[in-house]
């Protein structure tokens, strides 16, 4: 079951995404590339047999990819929780 992206993670995510869209991608695809190969290489796949603009569809694969990571690792952070 994939996490909850709350309100929260969500514009945190956007404000970082959004404050410089194009360098945020080149760094996702360099993070993903070590991170997960196998996603990057179909998010690649993906983005390059679209009849839309592949930078687009990169960009919304990456997009995703960070809010179920920021959602997943505060759901974690919450089940690991102790006092």
């Amino acid at each position: 079951m994939l996490p909850v992206v709350s309100e929260d993670i969500a514009n945190t995510a956007f404000n970082e995404i959004f404050e410089d869209m194009p360098t945020w991608r080149k760094k996702m695809i360099h993070y993903i590339k070590d991170e997960n190969p196998e996603i990057n290489t179909a998010i690649i796949e993906a983005a390059n047999k679209t009849n839309l603009d592949p930078k687009a569809v990169a960009l919304g694969a990456y997009m995703t990819y960070l809010l179920i990571e920021l959602a997943s690792n505060e759901n974690d952070a919450i089940l690991n929780y102790s006092e």
